[in-house]
């Protein structure tokens, strides 16, 4: 594919955009914070749940924590797994702090079984698991010879399962890669946390803030990768 084919066909690249889980985990956010404003029956029940986790995280703290990684790290894996789902309660359970840690670890376990499916696996599994279209289209652009600059905006533009299984298809090289996921997942484990405890305390400015910033750097790290791409991935 050439450059010229990349920059004269948008209408793909803004649908795999706003396609991605990280803004759709912006917009599920902010329409739970304005279920929790105006909504008081759902704000109840948000809270009844809240309770409920709570109560099982005292009486199973080491099982509560092997479940939030768990899922965590599917939602790392799958396209239609979120953490979004989840965020809130675990930033009422642990604490903003270790709720970031959680989700952090959980996406970092999540991005390295992708990667360790996309090399020992193979082709066959990947496709089954992820969009065949959209590891192809970077499948053409990429290979593990990719300075790592390039791989870490590759890592925070697009979600988190995508580069894991197609730079374990590609054999890129692990450390370089698992390097790029900590780095490239650490903001977003930041901001989906304060975004969590935000809905639960009704704390719309942070929401908002928060949720703006999120969007803008997906954005800015979607474009600025596709700028690099059609440039020759310089």
């Amino acid at each position: 594919m050439t450059g010229s084919t990349w920059l004269t066909a948008p209408r793909p690249e803004l649908r795999h955009l706003f396609g991605s889980r990280r803004i759709l985990l912006v917009l599920l956010l902010g329409g739970l914070v304005a279920l929790a404003m105006f909504a008081e029956g759902v704000r109840a029940a948000i809270l009844r749940v809240a309770d409920t986790l709570q109560g099982v995280s005292t009486a199973h703290p080491v099982w509560a924590v092997v479940a939030a990684l768990l899922f965590t790290a599917l939602s790392a894996m799958l396209a239609f797994v979120s953490s979004a789902v989840i965020a809130p309660f675990m930033a009422t359970t642990w604490g903003t702090t270790r709720a970031g840690l959680l989700l952090w670890t959980g996406w970092l376990l999540g991005g390295a079984l992708s990667y360790a499916i996309g090399r020992y696996l193979g082709r066959p599994v990947i496709e089954r698991l992820a969009s065949p279209g959209l590891l192809a289209r970077y499948e053409e652009r990429l290979s593990h010879h990719t300075p790592f600059g390039l791989v870490l905006l590759f890592q925070l533009a697009l979600p988190s399962e995508v580069p894991g299984y197609l730079l374990g298809l590609m054999r890129y090289r692990f450390l370089k890669y698992f390097a790029s996921l900590a780095l490239g997942e650490l903001p977003y484990a930041v901001a989906t946390v304060y975004l969590g405890a935000g809905v639960m305390e009704r704390r719309v400015g942070l929401v908002v803030g928060v949720g703006v910033a999120m969007v803008v750097l997906s954005a800015w790290t979607y474009h600025s990768l596709h700028r690099r791409l059609a440039g020759g991935g310089k």
